[in-house]
């Protein structure tokens, strides 16, 4: 049965000589792969090879068929066209590092609308915004929200924050609790949506530092998660 489904691009793969394989994040059914066969074959097939860079955000007709690891795709078009987000190179190493996040962590063949959601509208306000140095700090802050190990907002005046329960603490409990610049950021981002990141003023050496607590918190509460090799890239770009 043929059926619509609005879809985000996680990752795609080379398969065989001439197949693509494609794993989105769906509106109605979570995470899929699709197989485009022979869409590598010729010039003219491979024109719709663009709908499927990573990010993409489309809307697609599909054949879906329970109990099976590939589908495939009747039709696809763009269900918001991006202005920014593949052309602006600065943009373009964010793009590649969040698919590779998101691709990571988004295992569940399982509708969650609101997930689909904040991912679709953050995408959306990424790619119209011009100040975005930050952007992937408050993205990944506000993902463990829908992932389930958001940190808890409770005694922000303590003075450190354990990374391995997820709460403010009074005292020093080792290595999994941090204080200082870390600290400081991680509050002030709490307390904040997108439309307020250009009030945050931190440098690059303090941006890796957070991004690297904040990846090290995803190890922590995510089995089998992976430090993403695109990570240097980006380093690099926001240096």
């Amino acid at each position: 049965m043929l059926t619509k489904n609005n879809s985000i691009v996680l990752s795609k793969l080379k398969y065989k000589d001439y197949d693509l394989i494609v794993k989105c994040y769906t509106q109605e059914r979570g995470v899929v792969s699709y197989i485009l066969r022979g869409v590598l074959k010729s010039k003219k097939s491979q024109t719709k090879t663009v709908y499927f860079q990573v990010l993409s955000q489309l809307q697609i007709v599909e054949t879906y068929k329970p109990n099976q690891s590939l589908h495939s795709i009747k039709e696809v078009r763009l269900n918001y066209i991006y202005k920014t987000l593949h052309t602006n190179i600065y943009k373009s190493a964010l793009v590649l590092f969040l698919s590779e996040v998101l691709s990571n962590v988004l295992k569940e063949e399982e509708k969650n609308e609101d997930l689909f959601n904040y991912i679709q509208i953050s995408l959306q306000y990424l790619d119209n915004e011009d100040k975005f140095s930050n952007f992937h700090l408050l993205f990944l802050l506000k993902l463990t929200r829908y992932l389930g190990f958001q940190p808890e907002n409770l005694k922000m005046e303590y003075p450190y924050f354990n990374l391995e329960t997820g709460v403010f603490e009074a005292s020093n409990h080792g290595v999994y609790s941090i204080s200082g610049e870390n600290l400081t950021l991680l509050k002030l981002l709490l307390g904040i949506n997108f439309d307020a990141l250009d009030t945050v003023r931190i440098n690059a050496k303090q941006r890796r530092e957070f991004l690297n607590m904040l990846l090290y918190y995803f190890e922590l509460h995510l089995g089998g998660f992976n430090k993403p090799k695109s990570l240097k890239v980006l380093n690099e770009v926001f240096n």
